[in-house]
């Protein structure tokens, strides 16, 4: 039995770990800051691989592998990404390993020290910019489109499980181009796809908009980004896609002849997402009985418990269950679901009580129960019990088995946009306006939220708001017009209103 799930509002970061936990999504491994991705947890990150590898490709890209490991000095070859990057990085120094003295343990090999240390990947920017260097001799070899799934290491002292690890998964977007205005484009068209997988998919409501020049990816013109909050009224940073101009190119010698027959530097994008996003899915929908999963993710749709005490009712609940479950997977596909079947499962173990079971997919988040026992089968009917609702609220009594599968079906629709509309008006209700700084520090804790605020444009005020409050600019929001005004700390110009919030 799942352990007592700790209450968000008496400790939200213990609630959020006991959810991780309970729900068999992931552990922290004997390796500092790194975690093990469970069965349960991996499941979801395939979803949402799927998912988006599917938008990738529709839009154009295609994917590629490139190596773990990138030489220093392709690191020191920009400026601004090596600054931004140095203190994560994990280096390589020596390549074997020999006993220790007195034979006692393991030792590097002095002599097998490498004439050149290696970095773990924190991001491929540079060896992927490397790389196109032999690829990109003619504007007829652009734009060249392509997509990561890898890992990557960036050395975390203060570690959380998927919200930040030493190592995570992700995919990592890199991009090169003949002109500006493709990549501007480019990096536009990728901040969508994140918007769309992010809201229709996740059920999860962002903001978009640049990033200010103190929160922008080293080495990039301009960050665009979807930031997201979660029940604590925090943000979450949860995709970023950058215009890089022609900073790689150049520090990488990438160079084309243009259609004019001149020679130019390509234009570059890079963008990401990471299993971060499991973290944010668990914060933007769980409860205090466990995970909430929005159907598209869900890797499995429907539980069918069987219910029985006497050996005798045993094999007809069991089989009227399995039928259940036939006729569930036979509905015709549904393109919001991607026209993938509606994945059941008959937990038939015999080994654990209905009463187990039924605690067991609830605190794993799946969308819809389903209960069948010998007074359900008489009346040829069986009970669902809906995870977006938990309690007695939740549960719909009599539901005929012909009609079942779908009923259930039209649920698992009406889920993924109740969720979505719980969760908007969740954001809605804490995204504030404020113009005064006291007003500002004395709610960005309590009761905390999104505050729209006026912001001088200065990295000095940016950092002084950080120091004093510890909010950052999460977004320069591109659902607001220009709004002239003063800003909330120095009362100098202003072009308009940005986003302020704590921030994981």
């Amino acid at each position: 039995m799942a352990e007592k799930i700790t209450p968000r509002g008496t400790d939200y970061s213990k609630w959020y770990q006991d959810v991780v936990k309970n729900a068999g999504l992931a552990e922290n491994s004997d390796v500092h800051g790194c975690m093990v991705i469970k069965p349960h947890g991996y499941a979801i990150w395939e979803k949402m691989q799927q998912a988006l590898d599917r938008m990738f490709k529709a839009t154009g890209h295609v994917n590629a592998y490139f190596p773990l490991f990138i030489p220093k000095r392709f690191l020191e070859k920009e400026a601004e990404h090596v600054e931004g990057f140095a203190k994560e990085c994990a280096v390589v120094t020596h390549s074997r390993l020999i006993a220790g003295p007195d034979g006692k343990g393991l030792i590097p090999d002095p002599a097998a020290k490498l004439g050149e240390e290696l970095i773990i990947r924190p991001t491929s920017e540079t060896i992927i910019w490397n790389t196109y260097r032999n690829w990109i001799q003619s504007w007829r070899d652009l734009p060249i489109l392509i997509n990561q799934w890898a890992n990557v290491v960036r050395w975390e002292m203060r570690t959380r499980l998927f919200l930040r690890t030493a190592e995570f998964l992700w995919q990592e977007g890199h991009t090169a181009h003949a002109n500006q205005a493709e990549a501007e484009e480019e990096a536009k068209k990728i901040l969508e796809v994140y918007r769309t997988f992010a809201e229709d998919w996740m059920a999860m409501p962002v903001l978009t908009g640049p990033k200010s020049d103190g929160q922008k990816f080293p080495g990039a013109i301009y960050t665009l980004c979807i930031e997201a909050m979660m029940q604590d009224k925090k943000a979450l940073q949860a995709g970023t896609s950058h215009f890089l101009g022609q900073n790689f190119a150049k520090a990488f010698d990438v160079t084309f002849q243009s259609r004019e027959g001149k020679l130019e530097h390509a234009w570059a994008t890079s963008w990401g997402v990471s299993t971060r996003l499991i973290g944010g899915l668990i914060m933007t929908h769980s409860d205090d009985q466990g995970l909430v999963l929005p159907p598209r993710l869900a890797p499995i749709h429907v539980a069918i418990v069987p219910i029985y005490r006497k050996e005798e009712e045993k094999t007809a609940v069991i089989e009227a269950c399995h039928k259940l479950a036939a006729g569930i997977r036979g509905i015709a596909p549904d393109p919001w679901l991607h026209y993938e079947p509606i994945s059941v499962k008959v937990d038939d173990r015999e080994q654990y009580q209905p009463g187990y079971k039924f605690n067991e997919w609830e605190v794993k988040g799946v969308p819809i129960r389903v209960e069948l026992g010998p007074k359900d089968l008489a009346q040829n009917a069986c009970v669902l019990a809906r995870r977006d609702v938990p309690g007695k609220e939740g549960k719909i009594m009599g539901v005929p088995l012909a009609s079942a599968p779908e009923r259930i079906a039209a649920i698992l629709k009406e889920m993924q946009t109740g969720l979505m509309e719980k969760a908007r008006s969740f954001r809605d209700a804490n995204l504030k306006t404020v113009d005064s700084y006291d007003d500002f520090k004395a709610q960005i804790d309590s009761p905390g939220g999104f505050f729209l605020a006026h912001w001088d444009g200065t990295r000095e005020t940016e950092d002084r708001i950080k120091n004093e409050t510890a909010a950052t600019i999460r977004c320069i929001p591109s659902h607001l017009p220009a709004e002239p005004g003063k800003c909330m700390v120095t009362g100098q110009p202003s072009k308009q209103r940005v986003v302020f919030a704590l921030s994981y």
